[in-house]
């Protein structure tokens, strides 16, 4: 729902014309027609003037578990992915990609090994969240598909602070970032609403995540955690520490107290994050997983172990790379 071009077409009409149109979309509804208090005449313009998506939707699988993976095209035929994901809680929530394909090559991030197109709009973004809220309602959305977000801060914020609309709270909305200093840094300053910040780790050292995640040579770890420091330290919200497990390559006991050392308990909360096959790691074993865990416990942590969602349809972390 291009909203921008639905009030050029409604030029003519009442300003408030276009805030029902967007009040009915943010509801769930699936066509113009459903919006009775609009004219029928203007209903007829917009359906002939502005698609209802600024995506066509190009393929669905359904995981065993439940969750559900939507492959968008844009109007010039770039791909991208989302997720939803249901939780036996009630919990709905949707991963929205922020860029068709990612220009940092991530090593262990399927979407890395993809050519890059372009950024998307503030619509695109919130398109793939309205394909899904069309089917139930959604509760969380994160900022963690396809993508940089911090390299499309504009854009990504836009969408994040309408999703109120949509039925999702700014304490329920998470960007996450491997770094991008500059858009990170536009993140502590500009966004003041409790919208969650989450840093993709995976190394507790610079030459190691180096070599997994080509964007600290550019902004290595002192930098980055800085303005995680400073956004705890403005907020008073913790940071969310992702840390994919990748055997004999990040999670040795070693590794564990490395990572206690490089962190403050209170402004970290980290999450563990099993690796789903991209090709070019083995995950660690759950015993691994475990005994990494425990040493991070002991050290005054409390982290927690990702449950995985959708990997038998290529839907987990690090696995969206617009395929159907």
């Amino acid at each position: 729902m291009d909203l921008q071009r639905v009030s050029e077409v409604l030029a003519g009409e009442p300003a408030y014309r276009t805030r029902q149109v967007w009040e009915w979309t943010a509801r769930g509804a699936t066509s113009y027609e459903e919006m009775t208090n609009v004219s029928a005449e203007t209903r007829v313009a917009l359906t002939e003037q502005v698609p209802f998506s600024t995506l066509e939707l190009m393929h669905e699988a359904v995981s065993s578990d439940g969750t559900i993976k939507a492959l968008f095209h844009t109007h010039e035929g770039h791909p991208l992915e989302a997720v939803l994901m249901r939780f036996r809680d009630g919990r709905r929530s949707v991963c929205v990609s922020s860029q068709s394909g990612c220009p940092l090559t991530c090593t262990f991030c399927a979407t890395g090994q993809m050519q890059f197109r372009r950024n998307l709009t503030e619509w695109e973004i919130l398109d793939q969240a309205l394909h899904f809220r069309r089917k139930e309602p959604i509760d969380h959305v994160v900022f963690m598909g396809m993508g940089e977000p911090m390299l499309n801060f504009d854009s990504v914020i836009a969408a994040a602070r309408r999703l109120p609309d949509v039925g999702v709270t700014p304490r329920r909305t998470t960007i996450s970032t491997v770094g991008w200093l500059p858009g990170l840094t536009r993140f502590v300053d500009e966004v003041t609403e409790p919208i969650r910040l989450a840093l993709s780790l995976h190394a507790p050292a610079d030459a190691l995540r180096s070599e997994i995640m080509p964007v600290n040579d550019r902004f290595p770890l002192e930098a980055v955690l800085a303005e995680c420091v400073r956004y705890y330290e403005l907020y008073r919200r913790q940071v969310f520490v992702e840390y994919v497990m990748l055997d004999g390559i990040n999670d040795s006991l070693a590794h564990a107290r490395e990572l206690a050392a490089l962190l403050d308990r209170q402004i970290f909360k980290l999450n563990l994050i099993p690796y789903n096959p991209t090709g070019m790691y083995d995950g660690s074993s759950r015993e691994r997983i475990q005994d990494f865990k425990d040493a991070l416990h002991r050290a005054g942590f409390s982290p927690t172990v990702r449950l995985t969602r959708g990997r038998d349809i290529a839907a987990a972390c690090g696995q969206l790379a617009a395929t159907a």
